[in-house]
C-alpha cells in the first residue's frame, strides 16, 4: 500500500491499493477503455479570441409531456449530485481515497445499469455528467478556500435545473429570423416553445444551455454563447479631455446618490408588498400540511416573490446600463454586504433585523455585480474605494474631516469653511474625487499600449502606488 502524507498529518491512500479500494469497497470500476493509454487531464474549453461568454435567458413553455420529462430530469440531476457527494465523502472518510470527476462518471454508469436505479436511463447521460461536474467544481472551490464544502440538495429547497452541453441538444436557426430558432433537448421528441424576447447573435451556435424551474413553477432556458461585444465609445469631458466620472453612494434613503445631486429612489418592494405577503403567509399556516390548498397557497406566495424579483432585477439592469453608457469611470465604495446583514443579536436586534431586510431589499450586491461585468464588457472602469475612506464626514469643499455621524443625520455643516452638505451627495462627491485620484495613479503606472483595467480596487493596489 502506498500512502502519501495529507493535510493535518493524515494520510491518503494512493497507487494500486487505492484502485483496489475503489473497485471492491466503493464499486467504482476500472477504466474499461484505453487501458494502455495514460490518463490525460481534461482541458477546459477556452473562448475564441476577442469573444466573451454571455448568457441569454428566455421564458419557455414546455408541453405537459415535456414538463413531466424535465421534472424527472431535475430529480435525476439532484439524485446524481447527492449520490456523487455521498460517494466522495465515504471514500475519504472511511478509506482515505480521493475520488474525482472521472471516477464519479464511471460510478454513474453502474448506477444507470443497476436494477433499482435503472430509471436514470430515461434521462440523458450528459445532463447527469454535468451534475457531477458541478459537484467537482464545488469541491475545487472548497479546496481553494473560495467556497464552502458542498452539501446535499433537497427537493423543494434547492434550485431545479439541468445543464445540457452541445451533445445534449439540437439547435436549428431560423433563416427568416436570425438569432431565433428551435431547441430540442435530449430524450424529447419535439422542440421547446420559447418566447424569444430578444434574438441571439446571428450565426452563433450555443455553447451550452440550462433549463430551470423557479418556485413559482415557471420554466426558463439560459443559453450560453460566445460573442464579440463591441466596447462603447469613450466618454470625455469637453473642457480638459479628462474621462467623465461619476461618484455613486449606495444607501437606503435613496438607492443611489450621484455626485451631481441626482437621487435614484429606493423602490422598497418588500415594504410595498409586505401586507400582501403577510396575509398570504398567515393563510399558508392555516392550511393543513400536505393538502392541495396548502400547495396552492405556497404557489401564490412564490408567484408574488417572483414578481418582486423580476421588478427589482429590471430596475437595477436599467439603472446600471444608463450609468455605464453615460460615464467612463464609475466610483463606488467597497461594501461588505455579507457583514452588514449578519444575524442580529442582543439589544436592538429588532431594529437590526429591519435594517437587514432593507439592505437585502436594496440588493446592493446585485447592483455592484452588474456594474462589474458591464464595465468589463463596454470598456469602462469601475473604481472601488477602500471601505475605510471617510467619504461621509469629509468636507467635499475644503477637505476637512469631521467627527463620525449617526445614520439619522442627513445633513451637516463644515466647521472649517461653513459649507452645508447633504450627507449622501457629499459622500458621492468625495468618492468621485478619490476614484479619479486612484484612476490617475493606475493610468500613470501603466506601460504604453496597455488599456485601463475594468476594475480598480483600492484594497488590492500596492502601497507604493497608493502613496505615489
Amino acid at each position: 500500500m502506498v500512502e502519501a502524507a495529507g493535510e493535518n498529518g493524515r494520510f491518503r491512500v494512493t497507487g494500486a491499493e487505492a484502485q483496489r479500494v475503489k473497485r471492491e469497497a466503493l464499486g467504482v470500476p476500472d477504466r474499461a477503455k484505453h487501458q494502455q493509454r495514460v490518463a490525460v487531464p481534461m482541458q477546459r474549453r477556452t473562448p475564441e479570441a476577442d469573444t466573451r461568454q454571455r448568457v441569454y435567458r428566455y421564458r419557455c413553455y414546455p408541453s405537459p409531456t415535456q414538463a413531466e420529462q424535465l421534472i424527472k430530469t431535475f430529480g435525476a440531476c439532484r439524485w446524481t449530485y447527492n449520490e456523487g457527494l455521498a460517494l466522495r465523502n465515504k471514500a475519504w472518510c472511511e478509506h482515505r481515497v480521493a475520488l474525482g470527476f472521472a471516477e464519479s462518471c464511471r460510478a454513474l454508469t453502474g448506477w444507470r445499469n443497476a436494477e433499482g436505479t435503472r430509471w436514470l436511463q430515461e434521462v440523458s447521460s450528459t445532463v447527469l455528467q454535468q451534475a457531477l461536474r458541478h459537484l467537482d467544481a464545488g469541491f475545487g472551490r472548497f479546496f481553494k478556500g473560495s467556497g464552502r464544502q458542498p452539501k446535499p440538495k433537497k427537493k423543494g429547497r434547492s434550485r431545479d435545473s439541468a445543464t445540457y452541453v452541445r451533445t445534449g441538444f439540437r439547435w436549428v436557426e431560423d433563416p427568416e429570423r436570425p438569432g431565433t430558432g428551435q431547441i430540442a433537448l435530449a430524450k424529447q421528441s419535439g422542440p421547446l416553445r420559447i418566447r424569444w424576447s430578444r434574438p441571439l447573435p446571428a450565426g452563433v451556435r450555443p455553447v451550452k444551455l440550462t433549463v430551470s424551474r423557479d418556485r413559482a413553477g415557471r420554466f426558463f432556458v439560459s443559453v450560453l454563447v460566445e460573442e464579440r461585444i463591441e466596447p462603447l465609445p469613450p466618454v470625455f469631458l469637453r473642457d480638459g479631455g479628462a474621462p467623465k466620472a461619476v461618484g455613486l453612494d449606495l444607501g437606503l434613503a435613496a438607492l443611489v446618490t450621484l455626485d451631481d445631486g441626482e437621487k435614484v429612489d429606493h423602490p422598497r418592494l418588500l415594504k410595498k408588498y409586505g401586507a400582501k405577503l403577510a396575509a398570504l403567509q398567515r393563510s399558508l399556516h392555516r392550511k393543513e400540511r400536505g393538502s392541495r390548498n396548502r400547495d396552492k397557497a405556497r404557489q401564490e406566495i412564490a408567484r408574488l416573490y417572483a414578481l418582486i424579483t423580476d421588478v427589482r432585477r429590471d430596475a437595477l439592469d436599467q439603472l446600471t446600463t444608463r450609468l455605464v453608457r453615460e460615464n467612463q469611470v464609475l466610483v463606488v465604495e467597497d461594501l461588505a454586504v455579507a457583514s452588514l446583514v449578519r444575524s442580529p443579536k442582543g439589544k436592538g436586534r429588532r431594529r437590526k433585523a429591519g435594517l437587514n431586510r432593507a439592505i437585502m431589499d436594496a440588493a446592493w450586491g446585485e447592483l455592484l455585480r452588474q456594474l462589474r461585468y458591464k464595465c468589463a464588457w463596454y470598456g469602462r472602469t469601475l473604481v472601488i474605494v477602500d471601505r475605510f475612506f471617510p467619504s461621509t464626514r469629509r468636507c467635499s469643499a475644503c477637505g476637512a474631516t469631521g467627527p463620525k455621524l449617526d445614520l439619522s443625520v442627513r445633513g451637516w455643516s463644515c466647521d472649517g469653511c461653513g459649507a452645508v452638505h447633504d450627507r449622501d451627495v457629499n459622500a458621492a462627491r468625495n468618492l468621485r474625487e478619490e476614484g479619479l485620484r486612484l484612476y490617475g495613479l493606475v493610468a500613470s503606472a501603466l506601460p504604453s499600449g496597455r488599456v485601463m483595467p475594468s476594475v480598480i480596487k483600492a484594497s488590492e493596489m500596492p502601497d507604493v502606488v497608493l502613496t505615489a
